[in-house]
């Protein structure tokens, strides 16, 4: 039957339209939650697409259109050509890496589709996992990202002294970080405030070298503090989903997103320049010591610093439990294949690309068997090779009074830093590219939305055998 409008107002149907309206006002808003999870999560917009179109077509919504943006997601769906289509929107308020989330609803998609679960249960399947909390307390997740700065500075050729004060640095830019994010303070602040605690921690440390003649203090490299914290900063950032985005073709929203990685690393930039500036006014100097020890005597701390990094951090961003181990796994993989290319004098960035894909191709096949989005497993493998150190020498370089050329200095490290960021996550897409089967139904997909899954099926149709099985349980929506 067809419904027509007039002056904007829904006129009265009967019963049975009503109900089927219902039906799709359901559907719609369960496509619309999904899809804003994902989002949220740091997926790309090909992933939140495939996500919410796997949805409506498992509960019988076929051709539904998608649109999604940085900050808002919206499906239409047209039952037919005589009737108008059925347009829902939902915004996106709130950004966060919460793994254990993505994964609940990355199942849920896939047991929908499936046909294991209909429309009814998946709607109350989502409402509890946005509805309880975490699977570990916040304290918790502030240890994670405090071990996780610990095991940077081991990576980075870091004394125990190092590690310690890097590891008590992060827990207090954690902890102030989050007391701002409940009074609404914007993130790009709680960047600055991170940048210029870990400088002043770094100062710290410096002065009391200074001070007290100690051969433990003596031997402690200040900048790797710093470094450790610019590289856990770095981590909350989606520049995975930001490079996805451009090379899947939605351009509109990699602006958006490639803006707010610039964004919130100038907070880090403004509170790393801030803290120098003032110790500028002191008698406290910092320096740039090698930071990035190489050769096979340094190996096998650094593949510890890497195992240390990768796991802590899928802790920290509330993973299931059975991704730390792969994701362990996924670090020293990286940092292995890094070290490797680099030593043959091939350069950091192209370094950097190379052990990104082998990452990708890796992680399809490890998230498979743990039954996770490959997401988690990429992001884990790569954050040990984000360039930390390379944003820090720059800033340095550039606010050095002693250097005539520390101008050109510092900016050749800050693009240096930049490529290193986006060779990793076009390596790590480069490799879902190879590692992915494109089969039938996922080539089709492919076509529509041009890229890997790093979330959501493959398929975004019922299979044949669920099928064969029957039609959908009662509340699973039109078919």
């Amino acid at each position: 039957m067809a419904r027509s409008f007039a002056y904007g107002v829904l006129p009265r149907h009967s019963q049975g339209v009503d109900e089927e309206l219902r039906k799709i006002y359901q559907g719609l808003d369960l496509a619309l939650r999904v899809g804003e999870v994902v989002l949220a999560s740091g997926a790309g917009a090909a992933d939140t697409t495939a996500s919410m179109l796997a949805v409506t077509e498992a509960v019988g919504f076929r051709g539904c259109e998608t649109d999604v943006s940085f900050t808002s997601l919206s499906v239409s769906y047209q039952p037919s050509p005589d009737d108008p289509p059925e347009t829902r929107m939902r915004r996106v308020y709130h950004r966060e890496f919460d793994y254990s989330r993505l994964t609940a609803v990355d199942h849920l998609v896939r047991d929908l589709v499936a046909g294991t679960i209909n429309q009814d249960e998946a709607r109350k399947r989502l409402d509890t996992y946005v509805s309880t909390g975490r699977p570990i307390p916040r304290w918790a997740s502030t240890l994670g990202w405090g071990v996780m700065a610990a095991g940077v500075a081991l990576l980075m050729g870091g004394t125990w002294v190092v590690m310690v004060v890097a590891f008590l640095a992060t827990m207090l830019i954690d902890y102030l970080n989050r007391q701002l994010g409940r009074r609404r303070i914007p993130v790009f602040y709680q960047q600055v405030l991170g940048g210029f605690v870990a400088t002043m921690a770094a100062v710290g440390m410096q002065a009391l070298s200074d001070t007290l003649e100690f051969d433990f203090l003596a031997s402690a490299n200040s900048s790797q503090v710093v470094a450790a914290a610019i590289i856990v900063l770095l981590s909350g950032m989606g520049i995975v989903g930001a490079v996805q985005d451009a090379l899947t073709g939605f351009y509109v929203t990699a602006a958006a997103r490639s803006f707010e990685v610039v964004l919130l690393t100038g907070g880090i930039i403004g509170g790393v320049t801030g803290g120098l500036v003032l110790v500028s006014r002191f008698d406290v100097s910092l320096v740039v010591a090698p930071t990035d020890p190489r050769g096979i005597d340094y190996l096998p701390l650094a593949v510890l610093g890497a195992a240390i990094t990768a796991s802590a951090f899928v802790f920290a961003s509330y993973a299931p439990f059975r991704t730390i181990l792969p994701a362990a796994l996924m670090g020293i993989l990286g940092q292995v294949v890094y070290r490797a290319v680099v030593e043959t004098g091939v350069g950091v960035a192209w370094g950097s690309a190379l052990a990104a894909v082998l990452v990708g191709v890796t992680a399809f096949s490890v998230a498979g068997r743990m039954r996770v989005p490959p997401l988690v497993v990429v992001v884990s493998g790569i954050v040990p090779l984000l360039p930390g150190m390379s944003i820090y020498r720059g800033l340095y370089q550039m606010f050095d009074p002693e250097s005539s050329t520390g101008a050109f200095l510092g900016m050749t490290s800050l693009v240096t830093a930049a490529t290193i960021a986006v060779a990793l996550a076009a390596g790590v897409i480069l490799g879902e590219y190879v590692a992915q089967p494109l089969k039938r139904e996922a080539r089709r997909l492919e076509t529509r939305l041009a890229g890997p899954r790093l979330v959501g099926p493959l398929r975004i149709k019922r299979s044949r055998r669920s099928r064969r099985r029957g039609p959908a349980p009662e509340g699973s929506g039109p078919t």
